[in-house]
């Protein structure tokens, strides 16, 4: 039996071994890095993650199925504790021994019969086609994570300063003594203007629309752990209670930091998990802009008409999730994998060997979901490669299934909410799918 390839050695792609690895199915890891961990691998050549970051879930609830974080870790690790952790992971399922790093894929065509092949070269600048490596592959698992292909905006005019994507950003020392415009209110674009706020000469952070912000901690517990300590309740209930407790309670009225008010409902859109950057607009260290209009020059102009000499247009603008690699007719290489072509974000609806790990914005903590993921991509394997009876179970699941993976909500129709599950929801569904398959 060929082995399973599955690209990517950050968590998805690790979860996913050691499910495999716990079935005793033969698998190989490949991953562009230099060993485990993904983008949580700050000294990795090329990787969006920068100095300043922490985990947006608590410890508590963050950790893989069986392998919970050190109880000496904070509520919210920064990325070394982080990183640490994954490579802990890595090396208690024994993982690196089935992993090939510093290897790129370039290729990943299915077979007609069944399987992939797959070509690989070294990821290093000096790789060229004569160090090629083909392999046969039984089933191709996708977890090459959703931060390694910037969404850059078209924005008119021309700036003589520096624009940057996030991406590249790595330490508030990129900010010293700038005049810096950090565009996007996403969760890393928040970090960033909290340390143009310590550092830059002048900060400012642009918005499209308006957002619910959230603080870490609700009476003194970490938020996600607050929100899962309650019953589930019914969507009009949640969402009641979750407009009034940010917008009434714990943070109040945003527009008077000259933050746009939310346009849409409790829950309709990922809150924001930092009210540092409120503290800072409320100190005066951080100014709120609207959206960019154009550049002018060394100037930005916005919506509103106002306009800011800058150094340094950071563009948190968020990721595309391409498979530039991947063969296949349900794709263009340069575009996302559609939503309506997979079962449960995970499984290709026609394609049986082909899954896709990771592709999913939550309100909750992701490990756990990639734990749950992966018992059902091992399972399926076994399923797929079996035949007969369960295999026609599961195909027939696969193409006529159609779940409410979001609880009943209504989520906002952005890039972002394209994939976006509920936590509850998606667990709920991956245990439908195990019973009906008889997975105990």
């Amino acid at each position: 039996m060929d082995p399973v390839c599955i690209v990517g050695a950050g968590p998805a792609g690790l979860a996913a071994g050691a499910a495999l690895r716990a079935r005793g199915l033969p698998f190989r890891i490949v991953d562009a890095g230099p060993g485990p961990g993904g983008i949580w691998d700050v000294d990795r050549r090329e990787t969006p993650m920068y100095r300043s970051a922490h985990f947006i879930s608590s410890r508590s609830l963050s950790g893989f199925p069986g392998f919970p974080m050190p109880e000496e870790y904070p509520d919210y690790p920064r990325h070394d504790l982080v990183f640490r952790y994954i490579r802990a992971f890595a090396r208690h399922h024994r993982l690196e021994e089935h992993a090939t790093f510093a290897t790129r894929v370039t290729e990943a065509a299915p077979l007609p019969g069944g399987g992939w092949k797959i070509r690989l070269v070294p990821a290093s600048e000096g790789g060229g086609e004569g160090d090629t490596e083909t392999l046969s592959a039984s089933a191709l698992v996708l977890a090459t994570g959703a931060n390694w292909h910037p969404n850059l905006p078209e924005i008119p005019g021309v700036f003589q300063g520096d624009v940057r994507h996030s991406f590249h950003y790595r330490s508030a020392d990129d900010l010293r003594g700038r005049r810096v415009l950090v565009v996007g209110a996403g969760n890393s674009g928040v970090d960033i203007a909290c340390d143009a706020a310590r550092v830059a000469e002048a900060a400012y952070l642009s918005v499209r629309r308006g957002y619910r912000f959230v603080p870490k901690y609700v009476f003194g517990v970490p938020a996600d752990a607050f929100a899962h300590s309650g019953p589930s309740l019914p969507a009009w209930m949640e969402r009641r209670l979750f407009a009034f407790l940010p917008d009434r309670i714990l943070v109040g009225d945003v527009t008077r930091y000259g933050l746009p008010r939310p346009d849409h409902a409790a829950l309709a859109s990922h809150p924001i998990m930092n009210t540092r950057v409120l503290d800072h607009m409320g100190h005066g260290d951080l100014q709120a802009r609207p959206d960019v209009e154009r550049f002018d020059g060394d100037a930005v102009v916005f919506r509103d008409g106002r306009r800011e000499d800058l150094d340094l247009v950071i563009l948190a603008t968020g990721y595309r999730r391409p498979f530039p690699f991947l063969r296949h007719p349900d794709l263009d290489a340069q575009e996302e994998m559609p939503a309506e072509v997979l079962y449960l974000n995970l499984l290709h609806r026609t394609t049986p060997d082909l899954f896709l790990m990771g592709l999913f914005e939550t309100d909750g903590a992701a490990y756990g979901l990639f734990g749950e993921q992966a018992e059902v991509v091992a399972r399926a394997v076994e399923t797929v490669l079996g035949g007969g009876p369960p295999a026609e179970r599961l195909a027939r699941l696969r193409t006529r299934d159609r779940p409410d993976l979001r609880g009943g909500r209504d989520y906002v129709p952005s890039r972002r909410h394209r994939y976006y599950v509920t936590d509850r929801a998606y667990r709920r569904s991956l245990r439908r799918l195990r019973s009906a398959m008889g997975w105990t």
